[in-house]
Formats: structure tokens, sequence, C-alpha cells
């Protein structure tokens, strides 16, 4: 029996919405899985719907009653730090060891692939420092040459977008000739044990036309709710456009648009939403990608009715995990 259970999908399926069903229905608490929600101020680019953990519930006198879920990973963070997939795979360690001890299931909600999947089959990490000796060796390198040297190291590399960027080559050569060293080997026998988990993993997603409209829909709702002022705000607060372009999607052409990069708004939002179109399709590759590694995903009907993927979803859950 699974302790652990992942609500996986691609941008704009409603996952946040069929996780908290799920979340109030078994008692839990919503791990988040969201690479950009971590952040403080990132609100509507970052689409964390908070409103959405607050649940109205009719009281059989009439009368409502408000539930709020509890959620984590969400606004723990500053633009001024990077968080990465192994600060990700650290914290959820440290409340998966919190929520076993309390008897509750951790419970995990997103769609950031790499964090999923850090979780699902228990990436290797440690913290690495610079290694400036190694830096200036490969200083003088082409990119094809450190991409070889990256391959050599590690042949099954779990991102290769890795290889296209100079300085993540460079970042990952470092990491993975640590971790193959004998002071790695010494480090890893002061950490804390890791918590025994077996993830149940659910997939949800709608119809690709469905999917597409959500995705219009929902960036039409963010602009008028001031994303353009959520972006400029930020600038301004002390962030650089670099710093927030590279945030990806909503960030990086909203700070175009405002750096004079992209003519109108109107061109900003049509790049736009073909870009999450493009991004939720990478998602779902991404997922497909772990399937073939060897993570068992059961997906949910690809329906746009809440209630069936909900019932489908309890269904699986209390036939495949130790509640």
């Amino acid at each position: 029996m699974n302790n652990c259970v992942v609500l996986l999908g691609p941008t704009a399926v409603g996952k946040t919405s069929l996780g908290v069903m799920l979340a109030r229905h078994f008692g839990w608490d919503i791990i988040s899985a969201d690479s950009r929600q971590v952040y403080k101020g990132l609100d509507l680019g970052s689409g964390k719907d908070l409103s959405e953990y607050t649940v109205k519930e009719k009281l059989l006198d009439g009368t409502e009653r408000i539930v709020k879920i509890p959620y984590h990973l969400i606004d723990i963070t500053t633009l001024a730090e990077e968080y990465n997939v192994f600060k990700f795979q650290s914290d959820f360690y440290k409340l998966s060891r919190d929520f076993l001890e309390q008897k509750k299931v951790p419970f995990v909600v997103g769609g950031t692939g790499m964090y999923i999947d850090s979780v699902a089959r228990g990436y290797d990490f440690v913290p690495v420092e610079e290694n400036k000796e190694l830096r200036l060796s490969l200083e003088k390198k082409s990119l094809e040459e450190l991409d070889n040297i990256l391959l050599s190291l590690k042949p099954n590399l779990h991102n290769k977008s890795d290889l296209l960027i100079r300085e993540r080559v460079v970042r990952a050569i470092e990491i993975e000739t640590f971790m193959q060293s004998e002071e790695c080997k010494e480090y890893r026998k002061t950490l804390p044990e890791r918590p025994k988990l077996s993830c149940l993993l659910l997939g949800t997603t709608v119809p690709r036309d469905i999917l597409h409209g959500n995705i219009k829909i929902r960036l039409r709702e963010r602009m008028e709710q001031g994303m353009i002022d959520e972006v400029k705000n930020l600038h301004e607060s002390g962030f650089s456009w670099e710093r927030l372009e590279k945030l990806g999607l909503e960030y990086r052409f909203v700070s175009e648009y405002l750096e004079g990069k992209i003519s109108s708004k109107e061109d900003m939002e049509e790049h736009l939403y073909h870009a999450i179109c493009q991004f939720a399709k990478r998602q779902e590759t991404w997922f497909r990608g772990m399937q073939k590694k060897g993570a068992a995903i059961s997906w949910l009907p690809c329906v746009t009715d809440k209630e069936e993927r909900f019932k489908a979803a309890c269904e699986i859950i209390e036939k495949n995990v130790q509640l």
C-alpha cells in the first residue's frame, strides 16, 4: 500500500480545485509542487489562486461553515533567493516525515515535472558548493566539449535542456563531479535518513481543445486582475528584468513588453498564449517520460466534470493508499 499521493497534470486543468476536494475529503494538507509559487509576490502569474483553499460548506441547519485547507511550500521565499529542485526535495522530505509521524498522508499537488519526479523516483541530491578550480579548467572549452564531459559523467541525464545553456552545463558538471567524489560519500553519512515513501501518482488532464480554451480564459482573467502591474511592481521593488525573465512564461513576456521588446499588449498576450500552450504540451511530454522510466501514473478520466474526476480519484486512493 502507498503512503503518499501525488496529483499531477499540465497547467490549466483544474489541479488545485480537484486537490482541494480530495484534501477536504480525506483530511489532508496540500504540498504544492510548483517552482514559481514558492516565491512571495508571484501571485497572478504563478496561478496561486489562494482563494481556492478556502471552502464554504453548508450545514444541515442551512448555515455555512468556512473551511481552510492547509497548504505548504507556497510563499516560502523571495526572488532574492534561488529556489531549486534540491531545496524542494529537502523541504518535501521534512514535511513528509512530520506528516507520517502524525499518521497523515503527504499529498502533493502540482505540475513542475522535475519537482514531482524528484520525490516520485527519489532523485539523489546533495548540496554542492562552487568549485572555482574546476570552473577555471572548463572556461575555454566549447559548449560541445562541455556537453560531452557532462554526458560521460552522467549518461542518463534527467534534463536534456541543460545541454543547451553553457552555465547550466558547467554547473551540472560541477555537481556530478562532487557526487562521484569521496568527499560526497563522507557527507552523505551526516544526512538525515529519508522517509520511506511509496507514492501513488494520479494524473489529470482535459481534452486538448478544452485545455487551450482554459488557458485563454485564465490568461484574460489574470490580465484583467493586474498581472502587468504585478510584474511592474516586482521590478520597481528591486528585481532586475533579467531575474524576472528567467522565471519564464507570464513573467518573461510581460517583462519584455514593459521593456519595449514587444511592441503591443495584444502581441504580448498572443505570444504568451501560444507559449503557455506549448508549455502544457512539454509538461505532458515530461509525465510520459516519467512513465517510460518506471513511474506508474494512474490517469483519471479525461473529462471536464470535476465530480467525475473526484470520484475516480477517491476510488483509486481508497484501493491503493494506507489511509
